[in-house]
């Protein structure tokens, strides 16, 4: 199981392969925006990948189509619920303005 660690707060959770970021966070009971429900059409859920990148899903046309209408986007940005965890460790921010 991939573990995730959360900046800057340093937790970690476990989550199961292939589910999406915003899921395992969720059901970690973490709280994190998620507007649409997983739809990447709020981008309420903007996360930077910080490490593991290549380990998680690549990214698609929504979900690219959407983070081109968000402030603070960098290289490192991601919607939670469109990306899916592989198999290895990832750390990831939630940025302070969510």
């Amino acid at each position: 199981m991939p573990v995730v660690t959360m900046m800057p707060s340093g937790k970690t959770i476990e989550a199961a392969e292939g589910i999406s970021i915003l899921r395992a966070l969720l059901d970690s009971g973490e709280n994190i925006p998620h507007k649409c429900e997983g739809k990447a059409e709020c981008g309420s859920c903007h996360i930077f990948v910080i490490e593991g990148r290549k380990s998680v899903s690549k990214i698609q046309r929504a979900e690219n189509e959407k983070l081109d209408t968000l402030v603070g986007v960098g290289s490192k940005s991601r919607l939670a619920c469109q990306t899916l965890l592989g198999g290895e460790n990832i750390t990831i921010e939630i940025p302070s303005f969510m």
